[in-house]
């Protein structure tokens, strides 16, 4: 399947990629247009919308993207659950101080734009972060923190 999103990734833009082909479509292809243009591109290639204004799979009812996905897709996976919320608190301001991980996520966000200005190349570099961060959450639910 094909799946859209707004360029110039970030947090959420990141994470929703990484969670999609980890656990929802190992097969994704990934579309990065601009803001403006991800409603009229979803129409003409039937791609899936995501982290995008006015979207099902956005932010809505306090939820960022990411965790939207994981509604939708009833993804309850325990490590994932503790994933969301650094990832919530990394990408929703209002939130930012609800994880202690958030500014680092945010930093680590933020450095790989400056290096990766290319959309799928910094999703390439940073799914391994994701990877690491994510076994790191398995472990922290696995000793009951």
């Amino acid at each position: 399947m094909q799946w859209i999103t707004r360029s110039h990734v970030h947090v959420d833009r990141v994470a929703c990629p990484w969670l999609i082909t980890r656990f929802v479509d190992n097969q994704a292809e990934f579309l990065f247009v601009p803001k403006s243009q991800v409603d009229e591109v979803a129409a003409q290639t039937g791609a899936i919308p995501f982290d995008a204004p006015e979207v099902e799979l956005g932010h809505r009812d306090g939820r960022c993207s990411f965790e939207s996905i994981m509604l939708k897709y009833d993804l309850k996976e325990p490590g994932l659950v503790r994933l969301a919320k650094i990832i919530h608190a990394a990408d929703v301001s209002a939130d930012a101080d609800s994880d202690a991980l958030a500014p680092g996520l945010e930093a680590i966000a933020s450095g790989f734009s400056l290096r990766y200005p290319d959309d799928e190349e910094n999703l390439d570099r940073q799914f391994e972060v994701y990877d690491a961060l994510y076994a790191w959450c398995r472990l922290q639910v696995a000793k009951g923190r």
